[in-house]
């Protein structure tokens, strides 16, 4: 079985929640004894371990996505003879449409995020906006099987695009490298960030684009502990204003507490590891998630995690018994930002049963979320969809 994966996010390349899932995944399919043979195509330039794929000359001064789609052809091209072709996010999506098309090749879509859930993209990006909405549904609507990362993510997709037909959406999780993610007490790493490890402190780590709900945190902060830090490992900004809102909210916050960090980077794991095991708690304000590789991440850490209770997050997140769920209500968001400063709150007075919560985070990741696992049930979806287009072709 030939497979050929496509994804915009390839190391080092590696920005979102999505980029980790394909590293990972193709690195357990890879090891999948009898596994399929895979090639993965990406955005960008040459890799020894995948094909990169540079956007066309003449759209170098184009709209962003219409570079997308100008590689979305050149990868569609370079993918005659594969058995089957998986696409993630919809960058990738139109090169799986296209090779469909051309080439007859079943087509396998997974659900990281979608463009209905994001409308204030439309502010940012206008006609870009439009073109990703069509590419993403039109390229749905046509795949043979499409995988969703939980089952809120399933329902979401239902509910986005119920045109789909039910059967061909299955659920597969997204999941974590536990070795990779694991306890690295090294207080010397987190005082190298400007970081008092000695101090309790919150932490968020993530993107900064409304998705992740930095502002809702920043807000709630006014309500935490005085003794408490908060850090924010925060950079890749949607947008130079959203970038500019941040900083404005974390200076003026800065102006009225002390322990407030900034870390406007996506940090290496060797720095980010120690940073996650230092927190007494990890914060994931996200308003939309359809399942949050992050929460994993933490987990795997063996750090408590308070979340806003969206999308997927809830079953990653065992509320009570792993971390502590936040309700998230967008016509209410004074309410849900003071239960996020008061389930953090309550996990910083008790940093025992901080410490208990994350040992059991642990012990789950370890459990429930391994990639060997992952890539299995990503290959039964591959066998069922080539069944599938065998017995409908016969």
């Amino acid at each position: 079985m030939r497979i050929g994966m496509v994804t915009r996010e390839w190391p080092p390349d590696v920005y979102g929640g999505a980029g980790v899932h394909v590293e990972h995944l193709a690195a357990a399919l890879r090891a999948l004894p009898d596994g399929p043979e895979l090639e993965v195509h990406c955005f960008g330039g040459p890799r020894d371990d995948a094909t990169g794929h540079a956007v066309p000359a003449g759209l170098t001064d184009a709209n962003g996505a219409l570079q997308a789609l100008g590689v979305d052809v050149e990868i569609a091209g370079a993918l005659a003879g594969a058995d089957l072709v998986h696409s993630h996010t919809w960058y990738a999506n139109g090169a799986g449409l296209f090779a469909s098309l051309v080439h007859g090749t079943p087509h396998v879509v997974t659900a990281h995020s979608l463009e209905p859930r994001r409308p204030w993209k439309a502010d940012q990006l206008g006609g870009g906006y439009r073109l990703s909405s069509w590419v993403e549904r039109t390229a749905y609507l046509a795949a043979d099987g499409v995988i969703a990362v939980s089952h809120g993510m399933r329902d979401d997709v239902l509910d986005a695009y119920p045109d789909l037909d039910p059967a061909r959406v299955h659920v597969v999780g997204n999941g974590v490298d536990a070795e990779a993610y694991r306890p690295v007490h090294d207080p010397d790493v987190v005082r190298s960030l400007g970081v008092d490890p000695d101090r309790p402190y919150a932490l968020f780590v993530g993107r900064i684009t409304r998705q992740k709900g930095v502002v809702h945190l920043l807000r709630a902060a006014e309500q935490l502990p005085a003794d408490a830090g908060l850090v924010l490992c925060a950079g890749a900004a949607d947008t130079p204003a959203e970038r500019q809102q941040v900083a404005d909210a974390v200076a003026e916050l800065q102006s009225r507490r002390d322990g407030v960090v900034w870390i406007e980077a996506m940090l290496p794991r060797e720095q980010l590891v120690p940073l996650i095991t230092g927190a007494t708690v990890f914060v994931v304000p996200s308003v939309y998630e359809p399942l949050g590789i992050v929460n994993l991440e933490a987990a795997a850490c063996g750090t408590a995690v308070v979340a806003s209770a969206v999308g997927g997050i809830p079953e990653v997140v065992a509320d009570g018994r792993t971390g502590l769920l936040v309700p998230y209500d967008p016509d209410d968001v004074a309410t849900f930002e003071a239960g996020l400063a008061a389930r953090v709150t309550e996990l910083l007075h008790d940093p025992g049963r901080a410490a208990r919560m994350g040992a059991a985070g642990r012990e789950r990741v370890l459990a429930e979320f391994g990639w060997p696992a992952i890539a299995k049930q990503t290959v039964e979806v591959y066998a069922a969809v080539l069944g599938g287009r065998a017995t409908a072709q016969r």
